[in-house]
């Protein structure tokens, strides 16, 4: 055979693809690889409960926290009510007189610039607070200057008071009067009576005793003639209401009517009265 024969008879080899060709498919392949690859691990992702589920359920321990921020909140936002009823009360009446009723501040002499408030523990109680005010004109807020405790009548408060029944008159008074045992203190403007009348007989209703008790007086005018001495007899509207409602010094023990408090008080009391101010005092249980 000749060798051109044998060349025709060899079988041919395919032809070579271009090299850019083969490039290009190399990476299709890889572009479609990775798009399965991304999607197993979007698959994964979706079947992962902790990730398919979003956040993770609350524990106790997770809630404890909230529970007490939402305590927390709820305790200011109750103590900010709380704020904003009291400044509520504080516009809708004087300064410092939130312990007394409307009616019974609409009874205070526009006039007075002067005020004792004698507020009680209860109507029942001879516990109470005896605390001045002062304002600088009619209709101006009170402005509390000085408070002590004090004692009431040993069964409490009444408006329809009966001699003897051991209660104190609940209502507005004036103070026009004065007087004692022991000289007038320094600076009294008040008429002041200096007289030996002013001595106390008995005991107390506990059986403590009154020595002392009216050294300084201040008249109350219950069931009185305002402008004499405290020890005016005189009960213009009977007998039967009692009279002498004194307020005096404390004798530590509750009183048949009167109001008790501590001795420098009542010289402080009567060293600041003064009759151009046409001071009143106030008594009765808390809110009356």
């Amino acid at each position: 055979m000749s060798q051109h024969a044998r060349a025709r008879s060899r079988p041919r080899s395919k032809p070579r693809k271009p090299r850019a060709i083969r490039r290009t498919r190399r990476v299709a392949l890889a572009a479609v690889l990775g798009l399965a690859t991304f999607t197993a691990g979007w698959v994964y992702v979706a079947q992962d409960p902790d990730r398919a589920a979003g956040p993770r359920p609350q524990t106790h321990a997770d809630a404890r926290p909230q529970a007490e921020d939402r305590a927390a909140r709820d305790v200011q936002r109750a103590a900010a009510q709380q704020d904003a009823r009291r400044a509520a009360q504080q516009a809708a009446a004087p300064q410092g007189l939130t312990g007394v009723s409307e009616q019974t501040r609409a009874r205070i002499p526009a006039e007075s610039r002067q005020l004792i408030l004698v507020t009680g523990k209860a109507v029942d109680s001879s516990d109470s607070t005896a605390a001045f005010y002062t304002r600088p004109a009619a209709g101006a807020d009170w402005v509390r200057t000085g408070s002590w405790p004090a004692r009431n009548g040993a069964k409490g408060w009444s408006t329809e008071r009966t001699y003897g029944d051991l209660t104190s008159p609940m209502g507005v008074f004036a103070l026009t009067d004065a007087g004692g045992l022991l000289p007038k203190p320094p600076g009294t403007r008040l008429p002041y009576d200096e007289n030996n009348g002013f001595v106390p007989s008995g005991l107390g209703v506990n059986g403590e005793s009154l020595a002392g008790s009216f050294d300084y007086v201040v008249a109350i005018d219950f069931n009185r003639r305002p402008g004499r001495s405290p020890l005016d007899p005189v009960m213009p509207d009977g007998e039967d209401k009692g009279g002498n409602i004194w307020l005096h010094v404390d004798h530590d023990g509750p009183s048949q009517g009167c109001v008790g408090i501590p001795r420098a008080a009542m010289q402080k009391v009567l060293e600041t009265l003064d009759p151009a101010a046409e001071p009143v005092i106030v008594m009765g249980p808390e809110g009356f």
